[in-house]
């Protein structure tokens, strides 16, 4: 009996430590975990910046080459939904199992943020050039910013008014740059890349607010966004164009060549995204896919010396910018 209370014992503190082990175990498999989906998220945001900051520049050069920002937004789009939904298609995807708000919400934030936003960004980019469009859409969280505290009763933080002066400061500098399309444009012409700043915002929230409601995937999710924003341009195009469509999108070989690699990078960027907000939060994805007019005035730079100058103060109006949105959307350091 001794025997078997002596193994009993010991048994039961083998036992013990095991759970004990277990314990103190299961904390260390969870950072490391979440490490993990923080390092997926930084990538997917940074693959953002850079495919929408590259993107630009190619627009431009097939603006350059004979045709019109509504060709590049019809092209991108266009690449788009054939990509996306040909993936679609192969996963398999049941459009009747979501629910009638759903799909209404997707589709009504594609019309605005694919359809007019695009529209507004590749005029931008032919009046005034990439580099300086990039870096005033990369204003987009100043304007998030203003709808919720007009709107959602929002206070703005000692570090958000630092961060919006920082963007203020930034699209004065880049106004006064001198760098942008060579040929010269008009301070006038920052009203579309603004314009086209605050319809992505909103479009960006809204589809923030979505994936935490509804078990819609960032796939489906583009896919309805691009598919309505198409409709939107087509519906624009028709009532615009009465006549011969044909002229209207009518324009040379290797123009529609810059518009279609434009696309596809548009494709992968507004994927990446949309994978990044589903998995990480907003202060970690707004900051990191913001640095696009960086990755733009170097592909400028670098690519595109004859279409447009990339001035030092152009650089510094950007990465004032960048700074801004940083503050504004990034963890909150300055707290009174």
């Amino acid at each position: 009996m001794r025997r078997a209370d002596h193994l009993s014992c010991r048994a039961y503190r083998l036992g013990s430590a095991v759970r004990s082990n277990e314990r103190f175990a299961r904390p260390i498999r969870r950072p490391i975990a979440r490490l993990e989906v923080e390092l997926a998220v930084i990538g997917l945001a940074l693959l953002t910046a850079a495919g929408w900051g590259i993107s630009d520049p190619l627009s431009k050069a097939g603006m350059e080459r004979g045709g019109s920002p509504f060709q590049a937004a019809l092209a991108v789009v266009t690449v788009s939904v054939v990509g996306y939904w040909m993936v679609l298609s192969i996963r398999g995807f049941d459009l009747l199992s979501l629910p009638g708000w759903v799909l209404g919400a997707f589709l009504g934030i594609g019309l605005v943020s694919t359809a007019l936003a695009r529209l507004l960004n590749y005029v931008g980019v032919q009046r005034a050039g990439a580099s300086v469009n990039s870096a005033t859409v990369n204003t987009r969280p100043v304007w998030a910013t203003i709808v919720a505290v007009a709107f959602l009763g929002e206070t703005i933080t000692v570090q958000g008014a630092f961060g919006i002066g920082c963007i203020v400061g930034g699209l004065v500098l880049i106004a006064l740059s001198g760098g942008g399309d060579v040929s010269g444009w008009n301070k006038r012409d920052l009203l579309f890349p603004l314009a086209a700043a605050v319809t992505f915002a909103v479009g960006n929230t809204a589809r923030r607010y979505l994936f935490t409601q509804t078990a819609v995937t960032p796939l489906e999710a583009v896919a309805l966004n691009e598919f309505a924003g198409l409709l939107g341009l087509i519906a624009i195009l028709l009532y615009r164009e009465r006549g011969d469509l044909r002229d209207y999108l009518d324009a040379p070989r290797e123009a529609y060549a810059y518009f279609v690699g434009c696309g596809m990078l548009s494709a992968l960027s507004l994927f990446a995204l949309f994978a990044a907000l589903d998995r990480g939060r907003v202060v970690v994805v707004d900051p990191l896919s913001s640095p696009t007019s960086l990755f733009a005035i170097t592909a400028t730079a670098l690519f595109f010396g004859g279409v447009e100058s990339v001035t030092p103060r152009l650089v510094v109006g950007a990465l004032s910018v960048i700074a801004g949105v940083v503050l504004i959307t990034g963890p909150q350091f300055l707290v009174v």
